[in-house]
């Protein structure tokens, strides 16, 4: 079974490439996030032409995440975090998809730090922290997949200095995603690559795709059950290179 997380930055604009991965791939689960689209101008229709059901929890022009299954439908379970009820922002959908629970999250950036922005960051990091701890106590087989906005530790960046600033390497950023493995989740692509230097986005501009100058931001979490079926973690770098590219590459999990 390979899982795959993509922050498509545009559904509408990359849905040629997304349909051309979903095809050539054939990934079984996909979690994908920036699809800045609201839910009833989503192209539903080309991803069910490519053998894929979909739930969508969209937003116009910001946010919005999915959840893919190849040749299912998932089961939507939740969708937004609990914990600020005025909070209208598109980040989280939860799904039962084939005997797992799947999350497609996308984490607040959090620039300008410091500031409103980064408060809301921190906020709801520790808003899916409280999720993911009830999924744990319920010993569900789950997946929290998506783009987290967290460059975990300093060999997960090009340049320490040049992201030294940066909200998505910030200390509080970081503690905030160790207390969320503390829990018990396993980072999958950490784990088969502990060296680091494995870069999952690289910046549209000052060259960055063509320096390799780029960083781990994609993250699939697993909890104990998932792990156990854990085979190999990668990404799908190819895709990056493709014309008019998301600034993402698909991120991926396969599991017995």
């Amino acid at each position: 079974m390979k899982i795959v997380t993509y922050n498509v930055n545009g559904i509408k604009a990359r849905l040629p490439r997304l349909v051309e991965y979903l095809t050539e791939q054939q990934p079984d689960i996909v979690c994908l996030q920036e699809l800045k689209a609201s839910d009833d101008t989503l192209p539903v229709a080309d991803i069910e032409a490519a053998g894929y059901g979909a739930v969508w929890h969209g937003q116009k022009g910001w946010n919005g995440v999915a959840v893919l299954a190849k040749g299912a439908q998932p089961v939507e379970r939740q969708r937004g975090l609990a914990g600020e009820p005025e909070d209208a922002h598109s980040r989280y959908l939860e799904c039962d998809v084939d005997g797992l629970v799947v999350a497609a999250l996308y984490l607040p950036n959090g620039n300008p730090q410091p500031g409103p922005k980064f408060d809301y960051k921190l906020r709801w990091m520790d808003r899916l922290a409280a999720r993911a701890r009830l999924l744990l106590a319920a010993e569900v087989p789950a997946v929290l997949a998506g783009d987290y906005n967290v460059i975990a530790n300093d060999d997960d960046s090009y340049s320490v200095r040049a992201m030294a600033q940066d909200a998505l390497m910030q200390p509080e950023s970081r503690e905030a995603y160790r207390r969320l493995l503390a829990q018990g989740w396993t980072d999958a692509l950490r784990t088969r690559h502990p060296a680091g230097g494995v870069w999952t986005f690289w910046d549209y501009q000052a060259g960055a795709w063509q320096r390799d100058a780029g960083f781990r931001i994609d993250h699939l979490l697993l909890s104990p059950a998932v792990a156990d079926r854990l085979i190999d973690a990668g990404v799908d770098k190819q895709y990056r290179a493709r014309e008019k590219a998301s600034d993402h590459a698909p991120t991926w999990v396969m599991l017995r």
